[in-house]
């Protein structure tokens, strides 16, 4: 098994940093805080041979921000409150458009938009959470240019969105289950079948993850410190250790996709445990000696 390490980058420390995407059409890096409502944008650069993230820009929005994706047309869909923003290319944060949002159950508990990406046919699959995570008060939502879909229903905190390479099978965790699950993925209509777990973790509990290339699965460790690489058939092949205990999510980046960057959370650590881990909300860099796969844009056009 392959043992690896990630290094801190430049950028400022983050509450609930989450949702790196690499945008191939501007060639930056996007990522979330999520409580804090930003979306950061920052450019790979190299100091001597480690890679690490230049800050370019930071827009604020007025509500949390549970994940932010390129547009084919160059514009930004953000995944904010309980609904979805379309941020047309050069605009300024008050011009965001609501494009969608989802019926949400007349219950009282107040919900909020988690993780998301974009299938292959530039569908986005986005879920939902309770703010005090309450069982099964999330859904996953497909949105296209034909509107918006439930998925799946009474998932407690939704997360971990990522394709294989052909496009039939999809990762996803329901974080609390402690286990990442695969579904057949129907490509052409963007239907799921045949859910059954993969990867049941030892420590910790999924959040966000990732594909490479060679359909290996990359799975953020909330609470383990460390990013795990499985293969295929569900066999780890990979640990990378991360110095911060709530890992959220992680993508490839650069021109060539072989530099993992990796999002924490400062958020739910104690103040010991805060003071033990003076990075914890950084960003992280590595290079696991794999490629990743690119990210298609939403299919806004």
């Amino acid at each position: 098994m392959q043992h690896l390490r990630a290094d801190p980058c430049s950028p400022l420390p983050g509450r609930l940093t989450e949702g790196p995407v690499w945008d191939t059409r501007r060639q930056e890096l996007l990522w979330v805080d999520i409580p804090s409502g930003h979306v950061h944008r920052a450019a790979l650069a190299h100091e001597r041979t480690r890679p690490d993230l230049t800050p370019l820009a930071t827009l604020r929005f007025d509500r949390p921000v549970g994940a932010v994706l390129p547009c084919a047309s160059g514009a930004l869909l953000v995944a904010a409150g309980t609904s979805f923003l379309h941020l047309a290319e050069g605009r300024p944060v008050t011009e965001a458009v609501e494009v969608a949002a989802p019926a949400l159950p007349d219950d009282g508990l107040p919900r909020r938009m988690n993780d998301a990406a974009v299938d292959p046919a530039g569908r986005l699959l986005a879920g939902t959470m309770a703010y005090d995570e309450s069982p099964g008060a999330g859904a996953l939502y497909r949105l296209d240019g034909a509107g918006l879909v439930t998925l799946l229903d009474s998932v407690t905190i939704s997360n971990g969105l990522g394709w294989s390479p052909d496009g039939t099978r999809l990762y996803y965790a329901d974080s609390p289950t402690g286990r990442v699950d695969v579904f057949a993925y129907d490509p052409l209509p963007g239907v799921l079948s045949d859910r059954r777990p993969f990867a049941v973790l030892d420590r910790g509990v999924p959040d966000g993850l990732t594909v490479d290339r060679e359909g290996r699965v990359w799975v953020a460790v909330w609470g383990g410190g460390e990013v795990l690489a499985f293969t295929p058939e569900g066999t780890l092949h990979a640990r990378v250790e991360v110095p911060a205990s709530h890992v959220t999510s992680c993508a490839f980046a650069g021109p060539d996709l072989d530099v993992l960057v990796i999002t924490t959370a400062s958020e739910g650590l104690d103040e010991e445990r805060r003071a033990a881990e003076p990075d914890a909300g950084r960003l992280f860099v590595c290079r696991p000696g794999t490629t990743g796969l690119p990210q298609p844009p939403y299919a806004d056009r």
